[in-house]
Formats: structure tokens, C-alpha cells, sequence
């Protein structure tokens, strides 16, 4: 599932291929921007902001955002598409690579001036490489400031810090001992879980799978996500799931979460 990590490690992927190069051709293959032509400018920079990913040319910035299927490739000119080319939503290629956007769930070309404040609303980027206490003081008082909304609620809504998924929610939880719908007035010491996010996601930046265990070993990688019915790694209790919340604010899908948590290690 697309989170934060997973942006970042797209783009750098991007990177590597795009910046500095010239794009020979490009196609948007959504209606918006089917008409759109940016062939002819030199890609400068490729970004992640949270879960949002920025491809900047001199003039323009090609905005996407993963959702919950979406993923980059970049391939060799000629090389085979490994998903059908009804996925596609963007193809952008120079001389020497070709950069094609699977099942995106947003796509949109900006002006290179208005980027900034398309995504202006995010609060801290737990990947940003320049965080610091203020950041860490601000994601916590964006949390602060809505008292009743269950913890893990708020940990979605990227207007409070970007980067989280359900993924990192339900693990978040299960390491500080609290339950997801547990409301945020009433959770202990927000500074550490916001430290503990950051640092689950730098420990992950560069990984091919995820891990929150420390184990790096098929089945023992997560504590509770995706673990629903069988034993926690740590108690042995049963680990409970259901649906949860509605992530209506958090620039996702608007849908109720599969959360999972252990009811002896979560109070």
C-alpha cells in the first residue's frame, strides 16, 4: 500500500531517470490534460511531499498522488509494459528512459509557480529531510486542535502530517499502547508518537519491505496490520480487526479503514 515511504522511494527512482533530461514525449491520459504537450522541456527536479509527488520542468510540475493502486515504473525505450496501457495515465520519455504512471489516483499538470500552494494545506512532511522541533511541534499541535477525533483519524488526515497510511496508523498505535479510536485529547505524550512516525519512516525510506518489528522476515514484518484472527507477535492474544472512521479529510479515499489491533497490548 502506497504511504509515504513508498513515494519517496518512487521518486527517487524518478529522479534518477528525469532530472536533467529533455522530454521527447509525453502523454496525459487523463481528459483534463489529454491535450497537454510538455515535450521539449528539461526536467529539473522530482519531488515527494508526504504522499504526493512533484515533477518539476522550468515551467510546469506534473502533480500525481498514488492513492491505493497507483505506482511509477520507468522502463527502457522499447521495453515491455509490465501493466496494460489502459492503466497508463501518464507516459513521459526522453532519450533514454520512459516514465509511465500506473492507475493513478490524481494527475495533474500545474504551473510551476502555483505547485507550492496546490499543496500549501499538508501539514509537516515526516520524510522532509530539513525536520526539526518546529515541525515536530507543529504536526503535534495540528493534532492538538481537534480533541475528540479518534487517534487514528487524525494520524490519516495528511492537513495535520504527511506521509501516513493505514499501514503506519495501525502500527503507530499498537507501539504506544493505544487503541485507534482511543480520541486525540486523550492520547499521552503526541510528541512521541509523531517522533516514532517519523523515525518508522526514515527507517523505511530505503527498504523493499516494510518493517515495524525489527524482524525483516516474511510474516513477522508488521505487528497488527493485515494480522486480524491470528496471534500477536508479542502477547499471543488474538489480534481484532474491523472497519474504522471515515478518512473523509485526510486527501485519501473517503472510506472506512481496515484497522487492526491487539485488545491486550492496546488499552
Amino acid at each position: 500500500m502506497p504511504e509515504g515511504d513508498s513515494v519517496f522511494q518512487a521518486a527517487a527512482r524518478l529522479r534518477a531517470a528525469l532530472v536533467g533530461e529533455v522530454l521527447t514525449r509525453t502523454d496525459f491520459r487523463v481528459p483534463a490534460f489529454a491535450t497537454v504537450d510538455l515535450s521539449g522541456e528539461r526536467v529539473d527536479e522530482v519531488l515527494a511531499r508526504g504522499k504526493h509527488l512533484l515533477i518539476r520542468t522550468p515551467a510546469h510540475t506534473v502533480h500525481s498522488h498514488l492513492k491505493m493502486e497507483g505506482e511509477w515504473r520507468v522502463l527502457a525505450p522499447g521495453e515491455r509494459w509490465p501493466k496494460p496501457a489502459r492503466l497508463a495515465r501518464v507516459v513521459l520519455e526522453t532519450g533514454r528512459s520512459v516514465a509511465v504512471g500506473f492507475e493513478l489516483g490524481l494527475v495533474e499538470v500545474l504551473p510551476r509557480a502555483a505547485d507550492e500552494a496546490a499543496l500549501a494545506y499538508l501539514g509537516p512532511d515526516l520524510l522532509d529531510p530539513g525536520w526539526g522541533p518546529a515541525e515536530l511541534d507543529e504536526a503535534v499541535a495540528r493534532l492538538a486542535a481537534a480533541p475528540d477525533t479518534p487517534i487514528a483519524v487524525a494520524l490519516l488526515d495528511q492537513r495535520n502530517l504527511a506521509g501516513l497510511g493505514n499501514v503506519y496508523v495501525n502500527e503507530l498505535c499498537f507501539l504506544r499502547g493505544i487503541r485507534p479510536d482511543r480520541p486525540v485529547g486523550e492520547v499521552h505524550d503526541l510528541s512521541a508518537m509523531v517522533a516514532l512516525a517519523r523515525r518508522l519512516l526514515v527507517a523505511n525510506r530505503d527498504r523493499p519491505a516494510r518493517v515495524t518489528t525489527g524482524v525483516d522476515r516474511r510474516g513477522r514484518r508488521l505487528w497488527v496490520y493485515g494480522r486480524t484472527g491470528q496471534p500477536c507477535l508479542r502477547c499471543r492474544t488474538t489480534i481484532a480487526g474491523g472497519l474504522f472512521g471515515r478518512d473523509v479529510r485526510a486527501g485519501d479515499d473517503p472510506q472506512a479503514r481496515v484497522t487492526s489491533w491487539c485488545p491486550n497490548c492496546q488499552r
